[in-house]
């Protein structure tokens, strides 16, 4: 019987401490503890999906139960490292928090603690999205995770680290995980597309970094949809379309008409991404990302640039975002998508032009005080 296919994001998932892209702050910090043989009993990972979360988890679980004792470079070969990454170890409790949140189920674990574990050295439990728990159900873990058993470890795993009883957080050690950046997320696809006999373009996976948002598994199960839309061959046109993404130089070409007060060229613009299917939203978020980027370029030029294609102080640039941002919710959430996003581009353009009143009353003041020398 043939074996079902397996996902990219699945096939790669790191086995090493040294795969793990983009969390290198963790991996040093992870390293260093097994090392000095300081391991804590509680982990806390927070960071948004998609970073690495419940992949450290299980590397770390991996080299603490490795054999010969904790290690940095666990043997992938071996019988428990393959059980614990294929989540089947039975010292390795994979519990989703979410399915699991009521304070019978935490009472029984507790029970559970108490036993030796059967092979590893020691028994651990990964709780995937540990904020879904209920707060009878987090008092339940309290007096456990204060003083757990030697033998037992706890890594949760959180989206929204909020949500999390400061009770349990203060009995952790808590790790960030940060957003991957871009370059980053395309650096490492363009490692898979070629293992996987791939011909994508760099700039179409630099499309699929764009729109990961700083996740490493939706940018590789982006991929992995591309591959069977286009097959051995993927280009960035390809990627905008499916997803419906501006092309950067679309992008840019709003942004100077905004910058222009150009509204013919603004509209028509529009026009050109609705015929096409484009998502507004996402250009509009695009948008603002390169406005932002156009403002620190003026702020590192002492107040004005002119790389839209017209000169635009912070100021300006100050207001046209925030026009921008004031009218994503409409664009997201309004009934006419198109009609509010014109509003907002041309709102935005406006704006730009605006002048607060603070700076034209000290504007007069210096002009008053010119004329006033001049009498004198």
């Amino acid at each position: 019987m043939q074996k079902g296919y397996q996902v990219i994001a699945r096939r790669w998932r790191p086995r090493q401490f040294d795969e793990l892209v983009g969390q290198e702050h963790i991996v040093r910090t992870l390293s260093n503890a097994i090392e000095s043989q300081r391991i804590a009993h509680a982990y806390l990972f927070v960071g948004p999906r998609g970073t690495g979360k419940t992949s450290t988890a299980r590397l770390f679980a991996k080299a603490l139960n490795a054999e010969g004792g904790p290690s940095i470079h666990p043997d992938n070969e071996s019988e428990i490292s393959r059980e614990i990454m294929s989540g089947t170890c039975l010292d390795v409790i994979e519990i989703d928090g979410a399915s699991n949140n009521s304070v019978e189920q935490i009472r029984s674990l507790r029970e559970e603690c108490q036993y030796a574990p059967s092979r590893c050295q020691y028994k651990i439990y990964i709780i995937d999205e540990v904020h879904m728990l209920s707060t009878a159900a987090f008092n339940a873990l309290l007096k456990t995770l204060e003083e757990p058993p030697e033998h037992v470890k706890f890594f949760f795993a959180t989206t929204e680290a909020h949500k999390v009883l400061d009770t349990i957080v203060s009995r952790c050690q808590r790790f960030e995980f940060r957003p991957i950046s871009e370059q980053v997320i395309a650096e490492k696809l363009a490692i898979i597309a070629k293992a996987e006999e791939i011909n994508a373009a760099p700039a179409a996976l630099k499309s699929i970094a764009r729109l990961a948002n700083g996740g490493m598994r939706d940018a590789q199960s982006i991929l992995d949809q591309m591959i069977s839309f286009c097959g051995e061959e993927i280009n960035e046109q390809d990627v905008l379309d499916v997803y419906g993404l501006a092309a950067p130089a679309e992008i840019e070409a709003l942004a100077g008409a905004i910058a222009a007060l150009d509204f013919s060229n603004i509209l028509r613009l529009v026009e050109k991404f609705c015929d096409e299917g484009r998502d507004l939203f996402r250009i509009l978020s695009d948008l603002e990302t390169r406005i932002r980027e156009v403002l620190l370029e003026a702020i590192q030029q002492k107040g004005s640039t002119n790389a839209l294609g017209a000169t635009l102080t912070t100021e300006q640039l100050m207001r046209l975002l925030d026009a921008l941002h004031t009218g994503m919710p409409a664009v997201q959430r309004g009934l006419s998508e198109r009609v509010n996003f014109e509003v907002v581009l041309l709102k935005a353009a406006e704006e730009s032009r605006t002048r607060s009143i603070d700076s034209l009353l000290k504007e007069l003041g210096k002009a008053g005080g010119l004329s006033e020398k001049k009498k004198a």
